[in-house]
């Protein structure tokens, strides 16, 4: 993995890293406008805050949105990021605009259909998942709780690739990044008589 410190986005998507499109490439089935694509995913998020932090509440017995856990998860923004760029072998590029709330990273190589949800759910299991399962099985901890359910929320974007790939791939396509659109392809194989032929 190269990763490469991209600065800040200025909202220009033809400045985002792209590739030449591999034959027979198909774009997924997602919004291609991009305000509304966020707008969809901030009410996704919230919604499953709202359920997340209200399961909580019973949990301890009463309201709570803890401060301190709220503050955790936005300092995790960063470490969300890292967490996704992991999930890259070749050059990823990390972009940011603080003002909008927005941090993102891309890269234009190709990966497999179970390499691509794994790196889209990295930061949802290490920062979402597992903080609020250690809340359930003791739930004084509830800093860690709430940090767990806006982690898990602020995962719906992810969670929504992650539905796009298992609905849209085939079995043995692979995916790559370009721009902000993703895209599958079905890799040529090799045809019997040249791997015949490389056999002798």
């Amino acid at each position: 993995m190269k990763f490469h410190n991209a600065g800040k986005f200025n909202g220009d998507i033809e400045s985002l890293p792209k590739r030449e499109h591999e034959e027979g490439a198909v774009m997924f089935k997602e919004p291609t406008d991009m305000k509304k694509f966020s707008l969809y995913m901030n009410i996704g998020a919230f919604i499953l805050m709202f359920l997340l932090i209200g399961l909580t509440s019973l949990i301890v017995g009463e309201f709570t949105f803890d401060t301190w856990g709220c503050l955790l998860a936005i300092v995790c923004m960063v470490p969300h990021e890292f967490l996704h760029a992991l999930g890259f072998k070749g050059d990823v590029y990390m972009y940011s605009n603080l003002k909008q709330g927005t941090m993102f990273v891309v890269g234009p190589e190709d990966m497999s259909k179970s390499r691509f949800i794994t790196m889209s759910l990295l930061p949802f299991f290490i920062l979402g998942i597992i903080p609020y399962t250690i809340f359930l099985f003791n739930p004084n901890l509830v800093t860690l709780g709430t940090m767990g359910a806006i982690s898990i929320a602020s995962c719906a974007g992810d969670l929504y690739n992650v539905f796009n790939a298992i609905t849209q791939m085939p079995k043995g396509s692979r995916t790559y990044l370009c721009g902000m659109n993703s895209y599958w392809y079905m890799p040529k194989k090799e045809g019997k008589e040249e791997v015949k032929e490389t056999a002798k």
